[in-house]
């Protein structure tokens, strides 16, 4: 599966704890990773 451009930043900034999954989240609202990345990054459903 191809991911977002900004995929691996945001998944590196969540687990690093620097982000939280409110900021996770705003990056899908941003457009920068999808609803589905969302749920890889975090485990949880995006709603």
């Amino acid at each position: 599966m191809e991911h977002s451009k900004n995929y691996n930043k945001v998944k590196n900034y969540y687990g690093r704890k620097l982000w939280d999954e409110n900021r996770v989240r705003n990056a899908v609202v941003k457009g920068w990773i999808t609803e589905e990345e969302f749920a890889e990054i975090t485990g949880k459903d995006y709603k």
